[in-house]
């Protein structure tokens, strides 16, 4: 009794009433869990030479991760994840334009600390597989796990197009599933179709740059690889590479 007490009081003392502070707290964890998911399913490809995953492993990890994150904080933020999607949603008039820079820096944010994590969790695998070198380009670059690096013959005008239209028909999908006058998603599977969506635009739209679709999910990341030891080659378009 004295413990449940306790506990109690505890929660009460800890329990966050800010609703802003709250929203961020959820997407700053749904992002979290999303890249975490994510780069893990990269560098698991990467560092084993595709021998335990491959592209499509990688993609449907990503997918899922979606699906966790949306579950994560659906209920609190809304789930935005992406800036995209968070600057989509104030051209709507569905968000104020003041918590937008607000959402895009916790975005950032969740996915620089996730970067940092994945870096840890694959810390011996990176290093081992690298040669000791860590770079961005050659046979055992180790950047793409991640951020996303447009191929080889890809030009800067084909990779925005590329990414243009990857981000729209991302936009559109979800608008969609959003959209109450359509035929409604069974409540509680949204996280479910949206997951499904992105692996649809993955699967389909992926060989180009690697479908980013997402500012936070690519910048947090790509900038830690900066400041970890990968350099400034990671922000300039090297060798066809960008």
């Amino acid at each position: 009794m004295g413990s449940a007490s306790l506990l109690e009081r505890a929660q009460a003392l800890l329990r966050i009433r800010n609703q802003l502070v709250r929203e961020c707290l959820a997407e700053l964890l749904a992002v979290f869990v999303l890249i975490l998911i994510t780069l893990s399913g990269s560098a698991q490809v990467v560092t084993t030479s595709e021998t335990r995953g491959n592209f499509l492993s990688a993609y449907l990890a990503g997918a899922l991760a979606v699906m966790v994150a949306i579950y994560t904080a659906g209920g609190v933020s809304g789930a935005h994840l992406n800036p995209a999607f968070s600057f989509a949603m104030c051209l709507l008039e569905q968000f104020p334009w003041w918590k937008f820079p607000i959402f895009v820096a916790v975005q950032t944010l969740g996915a620089f600390i996730s970067s940092g994590a994945v870096y840890a969790l694959y810390y011996d695998a990176i290093w081992h597989y690298s040669n000791g070198t860590l770079s961005t380009s050659g046979p055992r670059e180790t950047a793409s796990i991640f951020a996303t690096y447009p191929a080889d013959y890809v030009s800067i005008t084909n990779g925005f197009v590329d990414q243009v239209i990857g981000t729209a028909v991302l936009i559109v999908g979800l608008l969609a599933i959003m959209d109450t006058r359509n035929k409604a998603v069974p409540k509680g599977l949204e996280p479910v179709v949206v997951a499904l969506l992105v692996f649809s635009i993955e699967v389909s739209m992926g060989s180009n740059c690697g479908c980013p679709m997402n500012p936070a999910r690519d910048f947090g990341p790509r900038l830690f690889t900066y400041m970890a030891g990968w350099g400034a080659e990671v922000f300039r378009w090297v060798e066809g590479r960008g």
